[in-house]
């Protein structure tokens, strides 16, 4: 896949605390890259720097093939954004911000407004002035100001702000939708791990200002240890019954019955648990969240 961003070993301290340290990643056209860390971590700090509201200390950063610092207006024609809460016109409506906003990308014709408007949700309210809007309608408008020039990257930081649960699921569609439907490559910053989990291909962890790696959400949901759930007769001797495995079990409350094993060795302890007397009445593979993943690695497991 094209990398529509790529970023090398970028760098930026504020006097003596180093805010983002030799980071690396990229992000690939028609992908939605999640942006994990604890606060302070440096998310924010990085995101400014691609948005040009920061320069970097060293290090490069390409969109869409054009150099950040040597070809600026040409990258920059190929990024949209929010970072933090989006600036506009509060005495204005929502169609008059985003149509303000446009010029700044020379002539958007009437329709590409009509379409982002439609798109974000906010045709209904689109003629109100802005003051009169919540959080979440503010996020929808500037998401929708990001879009209306075609942008090849899109970044947001923290974009479920101030949105209900409904406004999430729709945001997450939109954004899955922008990347997988149209190749837009979408590097997304959030704290809402269920959401970062329903919506990325791949996920880049940073603490510290370095990043930790890279990987797609489906491997790290299954990386390390297996789990596998039992559904069990109450009351049985599950420990007597596993012998020298029973190190393996993870948990056993009511029926449910957890046990830590790889495909290939659930058939030899489903023998074992039948040959000592305990009724067995179903069994499925318990995934990982990504949440687990998250913690596992800013934890620094050995299995990270």
């Amino acid at each position: 896949m094209e990398a529509l961003l790529h970023i090398e070993h970028l760098n930026k301290a504020f006097g003596s605390h180093r805010a983002v340290s030799d980071l690396s990643l990229s992000v690939n056209a028609g992908e939605v890259f999640g942006f994990l860390g604890p606060n302070g971590a440096g998310k924010t700090t990085t995101i400014k720097m691609i948005m040009g509201f920061l320069t970097p200390d060293s290090g490069s950063i390409r969109v869409a093939g054009y150099d950040h610092k040597k070809q600026y207006t040409k990258a920059m024609g190929c990024l949209g954004g929010i970072v933090e809460n989006p600036e506009m016109f509060k005495e204005f409506s929502g169609r008059r911000n985003i149509e303000m906003y446009a010029r700044l990308h020379g002539k958007i014709p009437k329709e590409r407004i009509d379409e982002v408007i439609e798109l974000v949700g906010m045709t209904e309210r689109q003629n109100d002035i802005v003051k009169r809007y919540s959080l979440g309608m503010k996020q929808r408008i500037g998401l929708a100001q990001a879009l209306v020039h075609k942008p090849k990257v899109l970044i947001l930081d923290e974009p479920t702000n101030g949105l209900d649960p409904t406004g999430i699921k729709e945001l997450r569609e939109i954004l899955v939708r922008l990347a997988h439907e149209q190749g837009v490559a979408v590097m997304v910053s959030s704290h809402q791990l269920f959401e970062m989990q329903m919506m990325c291909d791949r996920v880049g962890m940073i603490e510290r200002g370095r990043m930790l790696g890279v990987e797609s959400v489906e491997t790290l949901m299954h990386a390390g240890a297996s789990r596998y759930r039992f559904r069990i007769g109450e009351g049985q001797a599950v420990d007597l019954a596993l012998g020298e495995e029973q190190e393996r079990i993870l948990s056993c409350e009511g029926n449910l019955l957890e046990l830590r094993a790889e495909e290939e060795e659930v058939p030899a302890l489903t023998k074992k648990l039948v040959d000592g007397g305990i009724a067995l009445y179903g069994i499925e593979r318990v995934d990982r969240s990504l949440e687990d993943a998250y913690i596992r690695i800013m934890g620094g497991e050995k299995d990270a």
